[in-house]
């Protein structure tokens, strides 16, 4: 079949819609056509070396759309479904084995290997193999060829186009607070970052009652948009030290914190921001792979301390996906706030827009 995919040729180059052709599905996998695509940190994470892929090739993980041929072993779905798609998972190894698909043992190879299991592509440009199957799905395309394990199966009335961001950094923020950190009603909150997945925790923030949540964004639209969405406090980390800051709202320190940042001093402020009994959750990438958190062990000791990292949310998109969607078809998680539609065409556009924070979380669509 022949689509239309954005490109990318060398590490930190530009998207180039170009017209590759993708293979036909294996027995195990699923074409799906692209309704919407969540551009992600992530993506630009990848393409700029931060995280393994290979290239030429196409990134995009947050894709939405509809079933238009699977394979002949797929049960899941069949032509004509409307899906959303995720992460990929081996389905085998004691992680997915226990509902833990995030900490699949084959987590990158299946998500950032760049081929098939035999070594093939789904992708070809002029005869040459592009790097496909980014998280399962490279869905910075027209259409896509995904896999059982990371497609979900969404209602008639879900917002096709937009729920793609739900496979990654929205169920990401959600899952840290509902899952990962399992906070509970009126506990307390920090979030490090007003981006999509730090604002998207707000939102499962709300949802879950806690009484106390402080945002830290240097954004001012982006810290009104988090009172809006529940935030009962904003902090701009230029106005002084953070943790100051933070325990002049909460004087006894935060029961939970969230950092997106993946910048270190922003880590330690969080460190000195805790209270008793507190957890730390670590979902930023950091620019250098080699960034390391240091650790007062006194502090960590005395006041009981959990520092732990997290993937995806700790969550099972089959059981997780759906119940956002439940939720925000009773008004109760409004992700939908996040989103800034533009044409799939105008990508580099949409790029250089979300880096200069023109918009939280853009979804490119397809006319």
């Amino acid at each position: 079949m022949d689509i239309t995919a954005a490109v990318v040729r060398e590490l930190g180059g530009p998207f180039a819609l170009e017209q590759v052709t993708l293979s036909d599905p294996a027995d195990d996998e699923i074409v799906v056509e692209i309704a919407g695509v969540g551009l992600c940190h992530t993506d630009l994470a990848a393409r700029d070396g931060h995280l393994p892929f290979p290239l030429p090739g196409v990134f995009g993980h947050e894709g939405s759309g509809v079933v238009v041929e699977v394979g002949r072993a797929v049960t899941k779905v069949a032509p004509g479904d409307k899906v959303g798609l995720t992460f990929d998972s081996c389905g085998l190894c004691p992680q997915c084995r226990t509902g833990e698909p995030a900490y699949c043992r084959q987590f990158m190879a299946l998500n950032f290997g760049g081929a098939r299991p035999d070594g093939s592509s789904a992708l070809h440009l002029d005869g040459t193999a592009l790097g496909s199957g980014f998280f399962g799905q490279s869905s910075f395309a027209t259409h896509a060829i995904a896999h059982e394990r990371n497609v979900v199966k969404v209602p008639d009335d879900a917002p096709l186009s937009l729920l793609g961001p739900l496979g990654c950094g929205v169920q990401t923020g959600a899952g840290a607070v509902l899952n990962s950190l399992d906070c509970q009603p009126g506990s307390s909150l920090l979030v490090l970052g007003g981006g999509s997945v730090g604002l998207s925790a707000v939102l499962a923030a709300a949802v879950r009652e806690l009484a106390t949540v402080v945002v830290v964004e240097p954004e001012a639209t982006r810290r009104e948009l988090a009172l809006s969405l529940g935030a009962t406090h904003v902090v701009d980390p230029a106005a002084g030290p953070l943790s100051e800051q933070v325990r002049a709202i909460v004087p006894d320190g935060v029961d939970h914190a969230i950092d997106t940042t993946g910048m270190v001093p922003v880590l330690e402020q969080a460190m000195a921001s805790l209270g008793q009994r507190s957890k730390l959750g670590i979902i930023g990438v950091p620019a250098d792979p080699a960034a390391a958190l240091p650790v007062n062990l006194i502090q960590a000791q005395v006041l009981g301390v959990t520092v732990t990292g997290i993937v995806e949310g700790d969550s099972d998109p089959d059981v997780f996906i759906p119940h956002l969607l439940d939720l925000h078809r009773s008004g109760r998680f409004p992700f939908d706030k996040l989103i800034t539609t533009k044409p799939f065409s105008e990508i580099n556009e949409a790029v250089a827009a979300q880096q200069r924070g023109e918009a939280v979380k853009i979804v490119l669509v397809h006319a």
